[in-house]
């Protein structure tokens, strides 16, 4: 069995990890103390059960308190944040894992409850009409407020000391999350960009703001530590919906980033049925591998047998596994042993607390 694709090590010039098994990030919500700081006692043992995986990427952490959305997630913009997260990284390192923290920002997808009253930011002002999950519960989102130039530059900024923290923090890389309707996804996206200056109007403008972020990160941290994350062919979701500039926007993307010397870009199948939806891509690592030269992760609704075979076909390096990895924290070791994945619990998904976080059991396997 070692020799399925997914279990093989994978050795790029930026990434030497023992498998190709991928912790995908999911929030997760328990970091319900003073501050938004991780703990050891939850978040340091729910990732150090998961070590076992090629590289673990952490659930998004906010880069600011501006970049809040969701209650009880953790940020990376703290001193106490910091101390928090390098506890987490200690016990995955100390169980011979790899992981990387999310950088994340959700823009309009926010609610004024988290602000202090004040508007959540976006390109620009059009209301995504979904529900954020507020200290209160759902409520409506609002008109967001269009994001002035010192706005783009201080959130550049924040994204830049984010990296820095993640290193000082011991993270092995950083994935910045432009992904999933969130803050970089609405800037490339028509339907939540209607800007007229350089952020807007065109392909190249749209994914200025993106770009801008990348360089100011790869000149404060080492570049070769950076992933990216996109989900092109979102649609119906987070108020995302496609037209005939999304997929050459995520071309032009794609494309430019080999001119990066990044750990990976990591990219979602669709997450829901698009056959139908006119321009949508359905099978987006079989469109995107030509396009790009470097580690590609791909992820949405894997199975081990589906993980091999889109390694075995040459359209992805990696895959990243969401909710098999909530219930199995010993992923790897199931698929390797051929053991039968637990199944999850979906309304512990978003409590506090350690049950359905860090109570699932490893299985038993015959040593003979």
């Amino acid at each position: 069995m070692t020799q399925k694709p997914l279990l093989q090590p994978y050795t790029s010039k930026n990434l030497q990890l023992k498998n190709r098994v991928i912790m995908a990030p999911m929030t997760r919500s328990r970091a319900n103390t003073n501050g938004n700081v991780p703990t050891d006692d939850l978040h340091g043992i729910y990732y150090e059960q998961r070590a076992s995986a090629g590289l673990i990427i952490t659930e998004g952490a906010q880069v600011s308190q501006e970049a809040v959305g969701y209650i009880h997630t953790p940020g990376i913009y703290s001193k106490a944040q910091v101390e928090g997260w390098k506890k987490v990284t200690k016990r995955v390192h100390d169980h011979g894992g790899k992981i990387f923290i999310q950088l994340w920002h959700v823009g309009r997808i926010s609610h004024p409850d988290f602000h202090n009253g004040k508007l959540p930011v976006a390109p620009s002002a059009i209301n995504p009409n979904r529900k954020s999950y507020t200290p209160a519960g759902f409520k409506d989102t609002v008109t967001p407020r269009a994001m002035t130039q010192t706005d783009i530059d201080s959130t550049i900024q924040d994204f830049v000391n984010a990296g820095k923290n993640a290193m000082e923090a011991g993270f092995d890389g950083v994935e910045v999350h432009s992904s999933n309707g969130y803050l970089f996804h609405q800037f490339f996206t028509n339907c939540s960009n209607v800007r007229t200056d350089k952020y807007g109007g065109s392909i190249e403008n749209n994914a200025r703001f993106f770009f801008e972020t990348l360089d100011a990160m790869k000149a404060a941290m080492p570049e070769q530590k950076i992933g990216v994350r996109f989900n092109p062919s979102l649609h119906g979701m987070s108020g995302i919906t496609i037209d005939s500039a999304t997929i050459p926007t995520f071309e032009y993307i794609i494309k430019k980033l080999n001119d990066y010397d990044l750990a990976y870009v990591h990219l979602s199948e669709p997450f829901t049925d698009v056959s139908d939806v006119e321009h949508a891509v359905t099978n987006i690592a079989t469109h995107f591998r030509p396009l790009y030269n470097g580690t590609l992760m791909i992820n949405t609704d894997f199975d081990q047998e589906k993980g091999n075979k889109v390694i075995e076909d040459g359209e992805a390096d990696l895959v990243a596994y969401g909710k098999p990895y909530i219930s199995n924290p010993d992923l790897v070791e199931r698929f390797e042993h051929v053991i039968p994945l637990a199944d999850w619990d979906a309304d512990t998904f978003y409590t506090t607390g350690k049950k359905g976080y860090t109570d699932y059991p490893k299985a038993e396997i015959d040593s003979q």
